[in-house]
């Protein structure tokens, strides 16, 4: 009996990592596209804290992602920062093209 039980907890504990990696890419991915439009806008400073906000969630979906997801993910990261480094210096394209990529990376680590 308690075999069953482990495996149960074991399941649970699956199901709910999932869960929390999806919601963490989700809502990365919507602060990813509020940058590209703030972006697109001129706005580079907001752009950054909506990057920084998606930075945030996507390093907390990697950390429970696996396969495919985990390592668009990572790509979508490293977009992000190289994203935030170009904001902060007030080059609004540039950042917006990283940001862009990030929002390719983490729609596909959505599906």
């Amino acid at each position: 009996m308690k075999h069953y039980k482990a495996i149960i907890i074991s399941a649970l504990l699956f199901v709910s990592t999932g869960v929390f990696a999806e919601e963490h890419a989700a809502a990365a991915l919507k602060h990813a596209e509020q940058a590209v439009t703030h972006g697109k806008a001129g706005h580079a400073s907001v752009l950054v804290t909506h990057a920084e906000s998606a930075l945030e969630h996507a390093k907390k979906g990697e950390d429970v992602a696996t396969g495919e997801a985990k390592t668009h993910l990572e790509a979508g990261i490293k977009s992000l920062e190289d994203s935030i480094t170009q904001g902060k210096q007030d080059h609004a394209e540039i950042a917006t093209k990283s940001a862009e990529e990030a929002v390719q990376h983490l729609k596909a680590a959505n599906k």
